[in-house]
């Protein structure tokens, strides 16, 4: 049961805004890079890379909760590296122990609704905007995490699997998703239905155009190479939070001389 006090915490989640989504999406393209980057460019390996960027993000989620309220780096940093271990999750399923895509899909897409069915019947809400409490926010990073496995799963097994190439594969995501917002808009789609469809299609839709950057033309891609497209994005990333996290400086302060 949520206490009074407790609905008049500030929200750990930024608001949903057009920011939200850009960051979100460089978020996931850059989650898909910087692990191949890791993995295969660095050498490391699965194994190790999922080793050290779960430890990382266990230290970026540990900064996170201790905030107890929205900060901009230290939520997107959290972001960014689940994105990152979310991929990482999938692809060791599938390349080190031989699991199919489509069995990934099933199972990731089985965890998040079980994880949405146990949020829902302790807190009787799955909206974004009433992330005010520990509990809350613990099922809400849990439900992001498979977000960005079943993402990534659902993503390969349409560009590679289904063999219709990254560009393609992005545009069927991207056309999903605007018809998601056009339901929303236009025909009343309930808002925290459309928003989860949303953020878990923006995975796949991102982590598409990511490969589509990075890889080789002879695999479909544009060759930019993993290395450039991940600091491209991470620059775009920090100059969003250096944005997000001026503004709410000011929006605070605006704030401060009213009271």
């Amino acid at each position: 049961m949520i206490s009074q006090a407790d609905n008049l915490a500030p929200s750990r989640v930024p608001d949903v805004t057009l920011d939200f989504w850009l960051i979100k999406i460089m978020a996931v393209t850059m989650g898909e890079t910087a692990a191949d980057y890791l993995a295969v460019n660095l050498g490391l390996g699965l194994t190790v890379t999922s080793l050290m960027m779960g430890g990382i993000l266990i230290v970026a989620l540990v900064l996170q909760f201790a905030q107890k309220r929205y900060v901009p780096w230290a939520y997107w940093l959290a972001v960014v590296l689940i994105s990152v271990v979310g991929t990482l999750v999938t692809d060791n399923l599938v390349d080190n122990f031989g699991v199919r895509l489509e069995t990934t899909t099933v199972v990731f897409s089985v965890a998040l609704a079980l994880t949405f069915a146990a949020w829902y019947a302790s807190e009787r809400t799955l909206s974004i905007d009433t992330i005010f409490t520990t509990r809350r926010e613990i099922f809400c990073w849990l439900a992001i995490l498979f977000t960005f496995s079943l993402g990534t799963a659902a993503g390969d097994l349409v560009a590679e699997r289904f063999d219709i190439g990254y560009l393609a594969t992005g545009l069927i995501f991207g056309g999903v998703i605007a018809a998601i917002a056009c339901a929303w808009f236009f025909l009343g789609l309930n808002s925290v239905l459309a928003f989860w469809l949303a953020y878990i299609l923006t995975r796949p839709f991102g982590a598409s155009f990511g490969d589509l950057l990075s890889h080789p033309a002879e695999y479909g891609g544009l060759g930019f190479g993993v290395t450039f497209t991940s600091l491209t994005f991470l620059g775009c990333i920090v100059a969003i939070i250096l944005h997000m996290t001026l503004r709410k400086l000011i929006d605070e302060d605006e704030l401060a001389l009213l009271d």
